[in-house]
C-alpha cells in the first residue's frame, strides 16, 4: 500500500511537469519497491553490501540541492539515515576498506558541485571524514564537480576517487585522486592523474569503474561511452580503449551500472535517459575482443529520465536473490528492481 502510495505521489508530480518528459513504456519493468521521497532531487544511487547480513544492506543516494544531502534508504526504500546538509550533491559512490586510524572502513564519496568539493563520508553511518571536503580542480576555471567513481586497486588496495564536472578541456577533462589518512581520522586526496577525451557535445557525467577488469567507463553524454585503463600508473593510463554505443541513444547516455556474472564477464547497463530505457552491453566485450561492445538489449523501465544507477549481483535476500538494480527516477525517488527480471528481458532479446 505505502509504495502505490508512493507512486501516485510520483505521477501526480510528473503529470505537473508537462508533456516533455517521455512517457513509460506498456512494457516497462515494474520496480519491487519505490523509496520514500526526497525533499528536492535525487540524482544517483549507490549500494552498500553490509559485511555480515547482506539482507541489511542499503542504497546510498544524492538529493540534489543547495540544501541536499546524502540520503541512506533500507531494501524496503524507507529512509534511514542522511548525512549533514550538502551544498548540491551530485554523484556517489562506494569503496570497502579504506585505512583510516589504522582501521579499515567503507567510504561514500560525492560531489559537492557549489563548493567545488569532494566529500567523504563512513558507512553505513554517513558521518564526515574530510574535515569539510576535498577541492577539486584547483587552478582551473571550469570546475563544477558532478560525475565520481571510485577504483580500489587490486594490487595494494589504494583507493581512488575518479572525478568528472560540468565542463572541461578534451585530454584531461577527469581528474584522479588517490584517497588516504592524512592524520587524526582525516581524509585528504592528492590528484594523481588527468585524463580523458570530450566530444564537447554536452557533458560528462557518469562514470563506473569495474575493479576485477581495471577499466573505467564514462558517458560522453550525446555522443557515446569511452574506456580507459583504472590504474593510474599503468603505461596505457592515457590511451583511450574502446568508444561504444555512438548512435545507439535517443538523446543522452547517462547513468553507468555493471552486473557481474563471474570475475569476467556480465553486462554493462546505460540510461537511455529520454526513452527511459536501459542499454545492455555485454562487460567481456564480443568476439574475443575486449574492447568490442555490441548493443545486447534495451530494457524499459519504469524510471523517469534516469540520471543514475547501480547493480549489485550478491544475494540481498527476497526478491533479490540474484541481486538487486536500482535506478533514480524523476519525481524524488529511487527504484528497485529484481535483477531476475532484467536478466529475463536480456535472454529474451538475445535470443531473437
Amino acid at each position: 500500500m505505502k509504495n502505490k502510495f508512493i507512486l501516485l505521489i510520483v505521477s501526480a508530480f510528473l503529470v505537473s511537469c508537462g508533456s516533455k518528459l517521455a512517457p513509460v513504456r506498456k512494457d516497462a519493468l515494474k520496480p519491487i519497491t519505490v523509496t520514500e521521497p526526497l525533499p528536492h532531487d535525487t540524482d544517483d544511487p549507490s549500494i552498500w553490501i553490509h559485511p555480515t547480513d547482506p539482507s541489511k544492506s542499503i542504497i546510498v543516494g544524492t538529493d540534489k540541492d543547495t540544501d541536499g544531502g546524502l540520503y541512506a534508504f533500507d531494501l524496503n526504500g524507507k529512509i534511514l539515515v542522511k548525512s549533514e546538509p550538502l551544498k548540491r550533491p551530485n554523484n556517489v559512490d562506494i569503496a570497502y576498506g579504506l585505512i583510516v586510524n589504522g582501521k579499515k572502513i567503507d567510504v561514500a564519496v560525492t560531489t559537492e558541485r557549489e563548493s567545488n568539493k569532494i566529500r567523504v563520508f563512513s558507512l553505513p553511518d554517513l558521518k564526515p571524514i574530510d574535515n569539510g571536503g576535498i577541492a577539486v580542480f584547483e587552478g582551473e576555471l571550469l570546475r563544477d564537480p558532478m560525475g565520481i567513481a571510485l577504483y580500489t586497486r587490486p594490487s595494494d588496495h589504494a583507493i581512488f576517487a575518479i572525478v568528472g564536472r560540468k565542463s572541461g578541456p578534451s585530454g584531461s577533462y577527469l581528474w584522479q585522486y588517490q584517497l588516504s589518512d592524512i592524520g587524526n581520522g582525516i581524509v585528504g586526496a592528492k590528484v594523481v592523474r588527468k585524463f580523458g577525451s570530450y566530444s564537447g557535445k554536452k557533458e560528462i557525467e557518469a562514470i563506473a569503474v569495474d575493479n576485477e577488469l581495471g577499466v573505467v567507463y564514462y558517458c560522453d553524454e550525446q555522443f557515446g561511452i569511452r574506456k580507459y585503463v583504472a590504474d593510474p600508473a599503468s603505461n596505457h593510463s592515457d590511451v583511450e580503449l574502446a568508444v561504444f554505443g555512438k548512435g545507439d541513444f535517443k538523446a543522452d547516455n547517462e547513468g553507468i551500472a555493471i552486473y557481474k556474472k563471474t570475475a569476467t564477464t556480465g553486462y554493462i547497463l546505460v540510461s537511455n535517459q529520454q526513452a527511459n530505457t536501459f542499454m545492455v552491453y555485454p562487460r567481456e566485450g564480443a568476439n574475443g575482443d575486449l574492447n568490442s561492445y555490441p548493443l545486447l538489449a534495451e530494457i524499459p523501465t519504469s524510471t523517469i529520465e534516469c540520471d543514475g544507477a547501480d547493480v549489485t549481483n550478491v544475494n540481498l535476500g527476497g526478491a533479490y536473490k540474484n541481486g538487486l538494480f536500482v535506478a533514480m527516477s524523476n519525481g524524488m525517488t529511487f527504484h528497485y528492481y529484481s535483477w531476475d527480471s532484467v536478466q529475463k528481458r536480456i535472454d529474451e532479446q538475445v535470443k531473437k
